[in-house]
């Protein structure tokens, strides 16, 4: 090395005290590249970056054209080269590509946590948590510990995160000119859900005749979101005396499928809805024959759309976290991911790839990334981020598929801009996630559990078993004296099983958070 330098003519020299000069300049807190310079001394001038090939998730724009592909180009110094998966059928083509070996640097998919075990046990991917210690203060400082605790596995980190941005997703939607016909006000107890359905029922305000529907639900929505929540059933799996107890095992579970088989059988519950699809359910609301429905609120707008057109006086909200017999209530919580990013083996440029994470994940570049420049994509109103349109749909609508991570901090409420661009969505969002007490939202405990594949491989058939027997329940083509029978069934087709794998994670995830 001493001799190269010896020979390096004066030229060379000026060039490279340019470069060094220009390297340097920010003070010692961050470079054109955005890294840390104290963190990464010996970071590549541009001209020097590898290209990067990333693999990502369907998208209805060309990636490498559209604004943020650029933003990211500009602040992180490396040039990336885009594919995208298929809208359908994603998890087949990536599973092509992973065998194939292609060399893609930079991959993300929708959260498969059995897919992405899967690729960690099989050696397909590298090991993240070396090369987040050397090129990763970003990483850490955006990602939560717990979020990449979840994502270990047999102790390896080979994923990064994009975590859920919210907590609740759907409720009762009801007609609020139907209650003002009859003068009733909008349901906060099971008792007062009752009548108002019986009033709709009887008294038909929406001037259906024969076709009149108090309540319509979709043939799958044998656990109906915010009813369970009132009889302490919100989650899948919830506490009892201090342990996971799946529904169907839960003492409240026979007073739920008591209180919604009620209701069907008084004709309060669309007699229809075991054949139900989800479109069938919602034009049924949509077309004014129904006084509620229990919907996402992302399925708002297009409602809204709809009802403007067939009933023009139609108003609507959503029903409040109903308090039940015993005075429960609450919605179950979001906890968990949306999408996984990895670098696979075969990856040309692993550390690259890493410093380009990291340099997305710079505070600035993030938020930049995520909802633009002040003044030109958003603006901030009594401290929440309104877009401006149309250039914040055209240039940042699609932010969201470029992430490789997101600040977990600041990432919930830059993304409720995305809420407010259409104001009746916005205020369906924020009814359920802002207005609500924190007392309702009932986490699902098991979201940020570490993969569990004995469970995993079990869990589906045992969710399809208990949504149909419920749904036979509601609809009496069941017993509930039969209940004990059904019981023993779950439990010896894995759920026994189930239990002791959910104990033990709920342990470990308890005893973290000590």
């Amino acid at each position: 090395m001493k001799k190269a330098f010896k020979l390096m003519s004066v030229m060379a020299m000026s060039a490279l005290l340019v470069m060094t000069m220009a390297a340097c300049s920010g003070n010692g807190t961050n470079t054109g590249n955005g890294m840390n310079t104290g963190n990464e001394a010996t970071a590549k001038p541009d001209a020097e970056k590898p290209a990067l090939k990333r693999l990502n998730v369907w998208q209805n724009e060309e990636y490498n054209a559209y604004p943020v592909a650029k933003l990211l180009e500009e602040k992180t110094g490396y040039k990336v080269q885009y594919d995208m998966l298929p809208q359908d059928k994603w998890a087949e083509k990536l599973n092509l590509i992973m065998s194939s070996g292609e060399a893609y640097d930079i991959v993300t998919s929708y959260n498969d946590m059995a897919l992405y075990s899967d690729y960690a046990q099989k050696g397909a991917l590298v090991d993240l948590t070396p090369l987040i210690d050397e090129y990763g203060p970003n990483i850490k400082a955006a990602i939560k510990p717990e979020s990449m605790e979840a994502l270990k596995v047999n102790g390896k980190l080979y994923a990064l995160p994009v975590t859920v941005t919210y907590d609740i997703n759907s409720s009762i939607l009801i007609r609020t000119d139907w209650l003002d016909k009859l003068g009733l006000s909008v349901p906060t107890t099971t008792e007062e859900l009752t009548n108002v359905l019986t009033q709709f029922k009887e008294k038909d305000p929406g001037g259906n005749g024969d076709r009149n529907v108090p309540l319509t639900i979709k043939g799958d929505q044998s656990m109906i979101d915010n009813l369970v929540g009132a009889f302490g059933i919100a989650n899948t799996w919830n506490d009892v005396d201090g342990k996971l107890v799946p529904r169907v095992m839960d003492p409240a579970f026979k007073d739920y499928v008591a209180y919604v088989g009620n209701l069907y059988e008084k004709g309060l519950i669309d007699r229809e809805f075991v054949a139900n699809k989800d479109a069938t359910a919602k034009e049924k609301f949509a077309s004014g024959v129904t006084g509620a429905i229990v919907v996402h609120w992302a399925d708002i707008p297009a409602i809204s759309d709809s009802l403007a057109k067939t009933k023009p006086e139609a108003k609507f909200a959503f029903v409040p976290a109903l308090k039940g017999p015993n005075g429960e209530a609450g919605f179950a919580a979001n906890a968990g991911f949306d999408r996984l990013t990895f670098i696979p083996k075969a990856s040309k440029h692993p550390e690259d790839a890493i410093k380009w994470i990291n340099a997305s994940l710079e505070p600035e570049t993030f938020k930049n990334m995520a909802i633009g420049v002040e003044g030109t994509h958003y603006k901030v109103v009594d401290g929440a981020y309104e877009p401006i349109q149309p250039i914040f749909t055209d240039e940042r609508n699609l932010a969201n598929n470029y992430m490789a991570g997101t600040d977990e901090e600041n990432y919930p409420q830059y993304w409720q801009a995305r809420v407010r661009k259409n104001p009746v969505m916005f205020d369906a969002f924020n009814f359920l996630n802002n207005e609500q007490p924190a007392e309702v939202k009932i986490k699902n405990v098991l979201g940020l559990a570490p993969y569990m594949q004995q469970y995993s491989k079990t869990n589906q058939q045992l969710s399809t078993m208990v949504g149909d027997y419920t749904v036979k329940l509601i609809a009496g083509a069941e017993s509930i004296d039969g209940l004990a029978d059904f019981q023993s069934k779950f439990m010896s087709a894995g759920g026994e099983a189930a239990i002791i794998i959910a104990h033990t994670a709920s342990s470990t995830l308890r005893e973290r958070s000590l």
